[in-house]
């Protein structure tokens, strides 16, 4: 796990258009593996169309509503796990999703997760993401803001190289549909312009179903 210092709960008791951008190029350990973050989203709860909690709380959601410095991981096109940072106040189901980043250490554990694929892509976008750190349904609901106890893994959030903010991409978020995907309303994905662990953006696609 990476020497850094953990991030406080202050850090992240801030507004999450705030915390994203200021969370590029810290480091997140977990479970023998840390990763350089170099692309993140804001989501910000009932005041946005595109978070899981704009219509209020579910089973699944419930841990976006308590306090900041929690996870909030969830499965989504029936096989992958990403990786939600909760932030902001009590009650406001504001969350960063964790999109990208580049394996610092851990490189034997992610290449037997992640194998045959290039290294570059290890990590570069949610779902491999989770997949590298291999997270999961048990891991949502965490205090990543102080050390666990009596559990061997344990997941920081830490100082690393924080990006300065005039080198920030800014942009729509990945995938998002609908009103959440407007770029101009919601330009709230945060990238490393030019590193090559950001993933590629993509436009929601609205999913009907079948009959």
């Amino acid at each position: 796990m990476s020497s850094d210092a953990r991030l406080p709960r202050a850090f992240f008791a801030r507004p999450s258009v705030e915390v994203a951008p200021s969370l590029l190029g810290r480091h997140l350990s977990f479970g023998g593996v840390t990763l350089r973050l170099t692309e993140l989203e804001a989501y910000a709860g009932g005041l946005d169309p595109g978070s899981h909690a704009f219509r209020g709380p579910t089973p699944r959601t419930e841990p976006m509503f308590g306090p900041p410095g929690f996870t909030y991981v969830y499965f989504t096109y029936g096989h992958h796990w990403c990786v939600n940072l909760v932030v902001g106040e009590v009650g406001s189901a504001s969350a960063v999703l964790v999109r990208g980043g580049e394996v610092l250490e851990g490189h034997d554990l992610v290449r037997a997760r992640r194998g045959g694929v290039r290294e570059r892509d290890w990590a570069r976008g949610p779902g491999r993401l989770g997949q590298a750190l291999a997270m999961g349904r048990e891991h949502t609901g965490r205090d990543f803001c102080r050390p666990a106890i009596g559990d061997p893994i344990d997941l920081v959030v830490s100082e690393g190289e924080p990006v300065v903010a005039a080198d920030v991409a800014v942009g729509p978020r990945v995938g998002v549909s609908g009103p959440g995907g407007d770029g101009t309303a919601y330009p709230w994905r945060f990238w490393v312009p030019g590193d090559p662990h950001v993933s590629p953006y993509r436009p929601g696609v609205v999913r009907r179903r079948s009959r």
